[in-house]
C-alpha cells in the first residue's frame, strides 16, 4: 500500500529521529539517516518500509552503486540508515541482503602539503579564517571539530586545546601553537564583546549538548560555554523559537581555502582536511612516534594512522631508490641529480 511522504513516512522520521536521540547520535548523522529513508522510499515509489524487506534493500543499494555510482563509503552510509531503520525502529533485522553489489572503493593516499605549501597557503589567508586553518594545521583538527570548540576548551596556560565530543563521541587533547596563541587571545577579546552585545540585547544563550540546559539552565549564557568562532548573524532555533548564535558555518573556511589553494598556486586538490593529514605527515618526519600521532588525531586504530608513514618525504614507501644508492653510494643532493645523469651520458 502505497503512503504519502507528508503523511505515514512523516511518522516514520519522527521515529527515527527519536530513536537516534536516545542512542545519542549526532545531529549530522540524524540528518543523514533522515535523507536515506526519504530516498530509500521514493525509490520503491513511496511504499512505507514495514511493506519492504531485504529484496527491496538490496535493489535500492545496488542501483546506488550501479546507476548512481556512488562511492564506497557512500552506499555504507546508506546501508547503515536502513539496517538502524529496520532494527531500531520497525523492530526487525534485515538478515541477509541477497545480490548486494558493493560499491568498492580504491584505497587512496591522501594529499599531503609541504611545510612550504603550508606558509604559501596559510599566507594567503587572512582574520578569522587564517586562524581557523592555523589551528587546523598546527593541532590537526577536523574542521568541524575546530569550528565546535568552546571557550571552555582552550587552556592558554597549558598549551592545549580539548576536543570535546570528537568523531566517535570521543574526548581527546592536542597542542594549542604558541604561533596561534596571541592571535587567538586578541580574537576572543573581540568575541567576548560580540557575546556581551548580545546579551545586552537579551540574547547570548547557545545551544548545550544533551541535557545540560536543563540541569545548568544558566550555563548557555556564561561565557566558558560560548563558541570560540561564533557566526556573524543570529538565528531562530527550530521547535523552542529561542534566538541564538551558532559557531561559523564550515563553508566559510571550505570556501576560504579553496581561493587560498588556487591563489598560492598550489598544484594539488587541496582542502580543509588536507592540513589535518599534513599536521600527520610533518610529526612523522620530525620524528614523533607513530602511537603519539594517533593520539593526538583521535584515531581509533592505529592501521588508520599508519598510512601515513606511506607518504613521507622520503619516496615511494619510504624507499631510498637504488639508482641513487649506485651513482651516489653517500648521498645525493636532489638539486644536483638532473646534472649529475647528464655528466655520465
Amino acid at each position: 500500500m502505497s503512503g504519502d511522504l507528508g503523511t505515514r513516512p512523516a511518522r516514520l522520521l519522527d521515529r527515527l529521529h527519536e530513536a537516534l536521540r536516545v542512542r545519542h547520535r549526532s545531529r549530522r548523522t540524524e540528518d543523514a539517516y533522515a535523507a536515506w529513508v526519504r530516498r530509500f522510499v521514493l525509490f520503491h515509489g513511496k511504499r512505507h518500509p514495514s511493506e519492504l524487506g531485504p529484496e527491496a534493500v538490496s535493489a535500492f543499494l545496488n542501483h546506488l552503486a550501479v546507476d548512481r555510482k556512488v562511492t564506497a563509503s557512500t552506499q555504507n552510509q546508506a546501508l547503515n540508515a536502513l539496517v538502524f531503520l529496520y532494527r531500531h525502529v520497525l523492530g526487525r533485522d534485515l538478515e541477509q541482503l541477497g545480490g548486494l553489489i558493493r560499491a568498492r572503493g580504491p584505497r587512496r593516499l591522501p594529499v599531503v602539503l609541504s611545510q612550504a605549501e603550508t606558509r604559501a597557503l596559510l599566507s594567503e589567508l587572512h582574520g578569522v579564517e587564517r586562524l581557523v586553518t592555523s589551528i587546523l594545521y598546527g593541532s590537526g583538527l577536523r574542521l568541524l571539530e575546530a569550528l565546535s570548540l568552546r571557550i571552555k576548551d582552550v587552556d592558554f596556560g597549558r598549551r592545549e586545546i580539548r576536543v570535546s565530543r570528537g568523531k566517535g563521541d570521543k574526548d581527546r587533547m592536542t597542542p594549542l601553537p604558541e604561533t596561534c596563541a596571541r592571535a587567538l587571545l586578541q580574537h576572543l577579546r573581540e568575541v567576548r564583546t560580540l557575546h556581551e552585545r548580545d546579551l545586552g540585547e537579551g540574547f547570548g544563550a547557545v545551544a548545550l549538548p544533551d541535557a545540560l540546559a536543563r540541569k545548568y539552565p544558566g550555563a548557555s549564557r556564561e561565557w566558558a560555554w560560548q563558541w570560540i568562532f561564533p557566526a556573524t548573524r543570529r538565528y531562530r532555533e527550530a521547535g523552542t523559537n529561542t534566538e541564538r548564535r551558532h559557531h561559523l558555518h564550515e563553508t566559510v573556511v571550505q570556501r576560504a581555502v579553496k581561493r587560498a589553494v588556487a591563489t598560492a598556486g598550489i598544484a594539488k586538490p587541496a582542502s580543509c582536511h588536507t592540513l589535518r593529514h599534513s599536521f600527520a605527515t610533518h610529526l612523522l618526519e620530525a620524528g614523533y612516534d607513530v602511537r603519539t600521532v594517533q593520539e593526538l588525531l583521535g584515531h581509533r586504530s592505529l592501521q588508520t594512522t599508519m598510512i601515513y608513514t606511506h607518504v613521507l618525504n622520503r619516496g615511494g614507501r619510504a624507499v631510498r631508490s637504488p639508482l641513487d644508492a649506485a651513482l651516489h653510494p653517500f648521498g645525493v643532493d636532489p638539486g644536483q641529480s638532473g646534472s649529475a645523469l647528464t655528466e655520465r651520458r
